[in-house]
């Protein structure tokens, strides 16, 4: 039954329009355009395509695991999907568990895309990919626990509005790809105590920097995931 679910939530993800420009489209048109062309100012060694290439990686996770999550389970939950899949043998554990593993296979299947048209571009990755991979589960994580706590306490309506702001915002200050050098230090030490921060950070030092484990970023990811998928459990709402 996992298993099915699992394939079943991929399928119908893979078949939204909007969910696929979030997911595949806009991070893609934002590598090709910002390695083209000197838009922004970016930082570190390598060609432009090192220093925005992780920060895509980013914000793929972030599409997907948050803003996409959290409009799908908002109107699932709305029309009463929600409350029928958990009358129905479908364990609710088991249901949350096939959403995790939609968002896990439709990332593997980003990072793919955004890898290899990123290699195409002359990116030149660096460092452990067993820590690229740590911190992307990591980011995951705390990204599905703010999506799954927005889609299960606001009303389907404000969940699309409130996740694609937040998306927008992230993209613009969550050092993506303007880097967070660029803001003023009050700001500065505020934004790099975000999720997205922590992960574009941490992603970059390893793939454009081949730094050894970004211990920092990986609790920040860790604490994140943690307080996340806690209110989540704590305040879900079915119905």
């Amino acid at each position: 039954m996992l298993l099915a679910q699992t394939a079943f939530e991929t399928r119908m993800l893979l078949r939204n329009g909007e969910q696929l420009l979030l997911t595949v489209v806009i991070p893609t048109v934002l590598l090709v355009l910002f390695s083209a062309v000197d838009i922004v100012a970016v930082e570190g060694p390598g060609e432009r395509v090192d220093f925005l290439a992780p920060g895509l990686l980013a914000l793929a996770v972030m599409s997907t695991a948050f803003t996409g999550q959290a409009i799908a389970t908002g109107f699932e939950r709305r029309y009463g999907v929600l409350k029928r899949l958990g009358a129905s043998p479908l364990p609710r554990w088991a249901l949350l568990t096939a959403k995790t593993g939609c968002v896990l296979v439709t990332e593997a299947l980003q990072v793919a895309l955004l890898s290899v048209i990123a290699l195409a571009l002359g990116w030149s990755p660096q460092g452990n990919l067993l820590t690229v991979a740590a911190l992307l589960v990591l980011g995951t994580a705390a990204f599905s626990g703010l999506g799954l706590l927005m889609a299960g306490t606001l009303k389907a309506e404000a969940t699309l509005a409130a996740a694609n702001l937040v998306f927008v915002l992230l993209l613009l200050a969550g050092g993506v790809v303007v880097p967070l050098s660029k803001f003023p230090a009050a700001a500065r030490s505020v934004l790099e105590l975000l999720p997205i921060s922590a992960l574009s950070d941490g992603l970059r030092s390893v793939l454009q920097s081949g730094a050894g484990v970004p211990w920092a970023d990986l609790g920040l990811l860790a604490g994140w995931a943690v307080l996340g998928l806690a209110a989540a459990a704590r305040f879900f709402r079915w119905e």
